[in-house]
């Protein structure tokens, strides 16, 4: 089949058990034909809960007063890269609010800078929308892959979500600037957000393909209760789940859309990502895998901090030792018969794109 006819509605909406297996076998076959077995793993870093934004969805808001707010040292910060890095990981992921104030464009250079000198570890940032400048700085110090999520394609819904944000169509020229400046580009979407319809979520995985990114996160909506979206949520969570036209934040749609994801776009590095695993603490990431992902992002933030980074419920839990769930971690990948990536992981788009250009 070709991408376009994935895009159809009624692989989104079916409930049917042959097609779905169908779907999900699909997803898992392209996954292997275009990025081999590998899993990449990712340390995940959350350098600083401050944010300027009023997202409606998220905890961490600067709306919300109850947040213990905090910044890690640079010490810290490679503290927690070395861990990653004697665990494997190829790659490690710089975290943050929208939080320029306290995350200076040149501090972050120089830990870019840092990092870089002491090992070839890949460093993706995640810092919110910036200026144009920041972004080559950063690159300039050895930065190789951005995360700009923009969470809806519907541009109503978009600014009912973050509200004060100058619109969807700003946040999908940053991505474009940053393909330009020399990143690879993620982004995504969340998954059953009040008001989002199937024909946005179709739109949505158009878009991944339009944007030709090179990460695409998907993971379902949890809300948050110290948020105005999460109360919304709590109040009207009967008319939700009545309404035919109301995506459902689920398990089951969230790995329809991660399938479909991969069969759209198949040279992706899309993740099995945390919050899939918070709706099922038992199997979250295998059933991502096994619909198409190739990497996951454990998280290597200080025990103290990743408490404090609560953008939903359970996000922020401590859980095992980082060393013990690394283990299990990678006790779980080959129990699926897949192997655990080495290297920086590079999207296989981005190395196609590079080789081409070298040749010409």
């Amino acid at each position: 089949m070709k991408a376009e006819d994935w895009l159809k509605l009624d692989w989104l909406k079916t409930n049917d058990a042959e097609r779905l297996k169908k779907l999900f076998q699909a997803a898992d076959a392209v996954r292997r034909e275009n990025v081999g077995d590998a899993v990449h793993l990712r340390g995940l870093v959350e350098v600083s809960n401050y944010c300027a934004a009023n997202c409606a969805y998220c905890g961490i808001r600067v709306g919300n007063p109850s947040v213990r707010r905090y910044v890690m040292t640079q010490e810290e910060v490679l503290a927690s890269v070395r861990l990653a890095r004697s665990f494997g990981y190829g790659t490690v992921v710089f975290q943050a609010g929208e939080t320029p104030h306290h995350l200076p464009t040149e501090w972050v250079a120089e830990l870019i800078q840092t990092v870089r000198a002491e090992s070839d570890i890949a460093v993706t940032l995640s810092l919110g929308e910036r200026p144009r400048a920041d972004y080559e700085a950063w690159f300039r110090a050895g930065a190789n892959r951005y995360l700009v999520r923009f969470e809806t394609s519907n541009p109503e819904l978009f600014s009912r979500i973050h509200p004060g944000h100058v619109g969807l169509a700003a946040r999908v020229e940053a991505l474009r600037t940053l393909r330009d400046v020399g990143f690879e580009i993620g982004s995504g979407v969340m998954v059953g957000v009040p008001g989002q319809t199937w024909g946005d979520l179709q739109n949505d995985i158009a878009m991944f393909r339009q944007l030709d990114l090179d990460m695409i996160g998907v993971g379902p909506f949890l809300p948050h209760p110290a948020t105005p979206l999460g109360r919304q949520f709590a109040e009207q969570a009967g008319r939700y789940a009545e309404d035919p036209q109301q995506v459902p934040n689920d398990e089951r749609t969230t790995l329809k859309v991660v399938a479909l994801t991969r069969l759209v776009c198949p040279k992706s590095n899309i993740p099995s990502t945390t919050a899939l695993a918070v709706v099922d603490k038992q199997a979250g990431h295998e059933h991502g895998l096994a619909c198409g992902a190739n990497v996951i992002m454990p998280n290597v933030t200080p025990p103290k901090y990743r408490e404090c980074y609560e953008i939903y419920p359970s996000k922020a839990t401590t859980g095992e030792a980082a060393e013990i769930y690394d283990r299990q971690l990678k006790q779980r990948i080959l129990a699926l018969g897949r192997t655990i990536g080495t290297g920086a992981g590079m999207s296989h788009r981005f190395a196609e794109a590079v080789a081409s250009a070298r040749k010409n």
